[in-house]
């Protein structure tokens, strides 16, 4: 028990990781079913009147893959806030339990409700981006009362670290699940998963490491390191919502989590679409190959997250630079470039698709860091708002596509959207390198004369 107890933040991170995962896998698993649920003949639809023969049920319309893409984003962007109060007020354990039941739920019932109604299939996407609000409120209160300053990157990169691990997750089992069992079983035993990890975070978890009797006093003095006392009691603080919004350096940390995120949902929402009509993959194919694509990229986000807090001969902003135009800029100009590969060339696609998700996961080191270090205890109503920018993504992306993309087999029309969103991360990068800093912010402090707490580590402790 004692060396569990001088490790907790570990054990802490790992169970919420796979909550984090199980929430981001229940809706994105959609995703990918979409491909295989047009095949499901055993409910046919007559509202397609220029078809010409029986159409499944659940061949879905771009236009209508816009809406089912659109209840989750309406979820989140309308939960987003309320969820980042009840955070703020009751703390994280109870909260982020019942968000994970709601997702598990509603997982479970969406194919009875693909069934029953186009309108009902939305209900339960809208509940399952409820859910999803509470993902990065959970991290930024995870990373807030957990994490030391001097892991703040690599916390950051292990719990960020959920999308892709999802996407890899939920294209490689849903691949195999659907060709063997149905596309129903895909939502059930994504559902089964979510139910087991939740259980285990009510366990686990706790909103104070100082109350726990888990957590040593050497694992608290850790984590407790440079905290000022307002960083160290976060709960029912009052937050600077006006300094917040009206902060250069926070609307651009915004800007480039908007940008960003609009490139991550567009991968994660159409790559299967992408590498089964414009690359011409099939079904098994799609799936193997997207989870490898993500699959690799993983580590980089905790190597980064390392190198961004141990590597001493660069500055912190110099570093924080570097990740970010890497993660958000490089990127910028890679997604443009994937639209003008020819199609016969899809294996080179598949390598720069690999490229261009390592390169994405380097971003905990650059806004997401920028945003941690810059607003300290507040850093967790930050991070929250990224993800209602990953709502707004869920909305703009699928209505980017809906606008331009009229046929999923014209690589012109897909190549216009990767252009037009690789152009919106250089221009977020730009301003990055203008505004962004390590230092915290005057209103982190009590005081300005504020003495931050210090606590001396001894070797074995270290």
């Amino acid at each position: 028990m004692s060396l569990l107890s001088n490790k907790y933040r570990v054990l802490v991170v790992f169970v919420g990781f796979l909550c984090l995962v199980s929430v981001c896998s229940n809706y994105v698993v959609m995703n990918f079913t979409f491909i295989c649920m047009k095949n499901d003949m055993s409910f046919t639809r007559d509202d397609r009147g220029n078809e010409t023969s029986p159409v499944s049920l659940f061949d879905y319309t771009p236009n209508e893959k816009k809406y089912i893409m659109w209840a989750v984003a309406a979820g989140t962007i309308m939960g987003t806030f309320p969820v980042n109060y009840v955070f703020v007020r009751f703390g994280g354990r109870w909260t982020f339990f019942i968000a994970g039941i709601v997702s598990v739920i509603a997982t479970t019932v969406i194919p009875l409700a693909a069934q029953t109604s186009f309108h009902a299939l939305l209900v339960a996407r809208f509940c399952q981006g409820l859910a999803f609000a509470a993902d990065f409120a959970a991290i930024g209160l995870l990373t807030v009362r957990w994490a030391p300053l001097s892991e703040t990157a690599i916390f950051l990169g292990a719990l960020t670290s959920f999308t892709n691990f999802s996407s890899v997750l939920t294209n490689a089992i849903s691949g195999v699940i659907c060709e063997g069992f149905g596309w129903r079983t895909a939502f059930y035993a994504h559902a089964a998963m979510g139910f087991v990890f939740f259980i285990l975070w009510a366990i686990v978890y706790t909103d104070d490491p100082q109350k726990s009797s888990r957590v040593s006093s050497v694992e608290l003095r850790k984590i407790q390191k440079n905290k000022s006392e307002q960083h160290l009691n976060t709960k029912n603080v009052d937050v600077p919502y006006k300094k917040l919004l009206t902060s250069p350096i926070v609307l651009c940390v915004w800007l480039n989590a908007f940008a960003e995120m609009s490139i991550i949902v567009f991968l994660h929402t159409y790559a299967p679409i992408f590498f089964n009509r414009i690359l011409k993959f099939s079904v098994a194919e799609t799936g193997f190959l997207l989870a490898l694509s993500v699959f690799f990229p993983l580590p980089l986000k905790l190597v980064g997250g390392i190198i961004s807090d141990k590597a001493k001969c660069f500055s912190e902003r110099g570093k924080m630079l570097f990740f970010n135009t890497v993660s958000v800029g490089l990127v910028g100009f890679l997604i443009g470039l994937l639209g003008f590969i020819p199609q016969s060339y899809h294996y080179v696609s598949v390598v720069l698709f690999s490229f261009i998700f390592c390169c994405l996961s380097l971003n905990v080191a650059g806004f997401y860091k920028c945003a941690t270090l810059h607003t300290r205890q507040f850093a967790h109503v930050v991070i929250s708002t990224i993800q209602w920018m990953k709502s707004v993504a869920l909305i703009t992306g699928p209505a980017l596509v809906a606008a331009i993309v009229k046929n999923e087999d014209s690589p012109v029309q897909w190549r216009i959207v990767l252009c037009i969103l690789g152009g919106i991360m250089v221009t977020a990068n730009t301003l990055a390198l203008c505004v962004f800093t390590d230092k915290p912010a005057e209103y982190t402090m009590a005081e300005a004369n504020e003495k931050s707490i210090k606590y001396e580590v001894n070797k074995e402790e270290a």
